[in-house]
């Protein structure tokens, strides 16, 4: 599975957390920093964004992809949009969170959000 990562970076911790609750191998970790000018419009900063990944478009629909969105909810429901395009559904989500009492900040893996099953349980309530 390829983990594209629009956040901070994730720690060794976090990989075996994700392979641990997704029962599969990591192959590969891309990095996208993500710095938007907030003059411009997003959808044509999201495709220069997700061009640069350098995937194929038989990658986009044939490989096992996790996402770790971006924090800035504009960034990442554009970057969902625009992937939900290429791939043809919605990548499953990392959702990290703080441990409680850590100095500094630490965060953890707590689950990852399968939208796309979201999205097929939400047609039913149509």
């Amino acid at each position: 599975m390829l983990l594209l990562n629009f956040s901070h970076p994730l720690t060794p911790e976090h990989l075996a957390q994700v392979e641990k609750l997704s029962g599969k191998k990591i192959a590969g970790v891309k990095t996208i920093p993500v710095h938007f000018d907030a003059a411009k419009p997003y959808a044509e900063q999201i495709v220069t964004l997700v061009d640069n990944i350098g995937l194929t478009p038989q990658q986009w629909q044939n490989e096992p992809i996790l996402l770790n969105p971006p924090s800035f909810n504009f960034i990442a429901i554009a970057l969902l949009a625009e992937l939900h395009g290429r791939m043809g559904y919605f990548p499953p989500c990392l959702r990290l969170r703080p441990i409680a009492g850590s100095i500094p900040p630490q965060f953890e893996l707590a689950e990852i959000i399968n939208l796309n099953e979201i999205r097929e349980q939400a047609r039913k309530r149509r």
